[in-house]
């Protein structure tokens, strides 16, 4: 079998007024991302996800990843990651047994390469008519217990947000902190933290997120003030490359601090754990560089005994190989089950995820990702690169 096209499929996606969401980020008014499709010459195509500019991942994905692995066979999974990660020094790396990357922009490389290598595990699976945790040693569960990711809500309306994930079965609940309550940071969060936690009750746990946004001062007074409630952990409490920073923070508390959604590739998480800044790696597989750099992320988590917890706001094509690494990996501690309003979520394949009564989500056995795109998805959400993303906070 050999590759035939490479091409990015860029959608928009732009959200009605009454479902648009607020945190330190900005007001989100639409979504765009880039699809790698990968067709070959006998018929099977993959897809995957390529976080980052829709535009710039169209330009690397098609302009300088294209060219290295049309004409091979897309089943190499592992030599086509090392040879868009290393490209013209690819015979040094495989020879000396060491990484020679090429000095190309690391961010923006490494989540052109994650569309690309999701896409090919995709065809891989679909070639064999097994699903991709098949391919990475077998499952080791048919299902995992997610956590409702939201908690956009203001005082006042965070505990109804939260009463409102527990109907639907989640037993843990992740709300958005610091930033969000400005200029009230601390005051404010903590005052959001109570009455979600008064509102579900001691049996559910609450995670915190931050983007961020707290720095270390304000980091240690938030934690400080909510240790009461049992928080399961506080993700990024300062910015993600800080790490001398975050790990002064965690020795402040006991809750446990997660992190990891922006940082790209393994040797970035070696850094995070020798820094000893974490206690829950949170890596992003259109990120940190696809199916084949996650396996290799979480044999680090293992070694050095933290949980993994990924990264998982995106498109449906995000979410099934998120679904696979967790049908394969057994330091997979818990699946991020995003409850905005998301139609390059719900919309975008014929079989979205859906959550169980009992909070855990069923991994798709079916071939490759396990999952099919809709068939006018192009005609459905037509990419606008004009179109604003995010209203920003004043």
């Amino acid at each position: 079998m050999k590759i035939t096209d490479v091409r990015a499929m860029l959608l928009t996606a732009k959200i009605p007024e009454e479902h648009q969401y607020t945190s330190d980020l900005g007001t989100v008014v639409s979504q765009s991302t880039a699809i790698v499709v990968i067709e070959t010459d006998e018929g099977i195509t993959g897809y995957g996800e390529a976080k980052g500019t829709p535009v710039v991942m169209k330009g690397l994905v098609e302009h300088h990843l294209r060219p290295l692995i049309l004409g091979e066979d897309p089943t190499r999974v592992a030599y086509l990651w090392e040879k868009m990660f290393n490209g013209s020094r690819v015979g040094l790396a495989l020879y000396y047994g060491r990484s020679m990357a090429v000095p190309e922009a690391p961010g923006n490389l490494m989540c052109a390469i994650s569309g690309v290598d999701v896409a090919l595990w995709d065809i891989a699976g679909k070639a064999r008519d097994v699903p991709i945790y098949k391919l990475l040693g077998g499952e080791v569960r048919s299902r995992i217990r997610a956590y409702a990711s939201g908690g956009h809500g203001w005082l006042g309306e965070i505990g109804d947000q939260f009463l409102g994930y527990v109907e639907k079965g989640f037993t843990a609940c992740k709300m958005r902190v610091g930033g969000k309550d400005h200029p009230r940071m601390v005051a404010g969060s903590a005052a959001r933290i109570k009455e979600a936690r008064e509102a579900v009750g001691p049996d559910v746990q609450i995670m915190l997120d931050a983007h961020g946004s707290t720095g270390v001062t304000e980091a240690i007074k938030l934690a400080r003030e909510v240790e009461q409630y049992d928080i399961a952990w506080y993700e990024e409490p300062v910015i993600y490359h800080n790490f001398p920073g975050m790990a002064e923070v965690r020795r402040a508390t006991s809750i446990p601090i997660a992190t990891g959604e922006d940082l790209y590739g393994r040797h970035a998480f070696r850094d995070l754990g020798l820094a000893r800044a974490a206690d829950i790696w949170q890596p992003d597989t259109a990120m940190a560089g696809g199916i084949t750099e996650m396996v290799r992320i979480a044999g680090l988590a293992s070694a050095m005994e933290v949980q993994l917890a990924p990264h998982c706001w995106g498109s449906a094509f995000l979410w099934a190989a998120s679904l696979q690494l967790a049908g394969a990996l057994p330091s997979y501690y818990i699946f991020e089950f995003g409850q905005a309003y998301s139609p390059l979520l719900y919309e975008l394949v014929t079989t979205p995820v859906k959550v169980e009564k009992d909070g855990c989500v069923v991994i798709p056995s079916g071939p490759g990702l396990g999952v099919e795109i809709v068939p006018d998805a192009e005609k459905r959400f037509p990419f606008d690169a004009n179109v604003e993303e995010r209203r920003a906070l004043v």
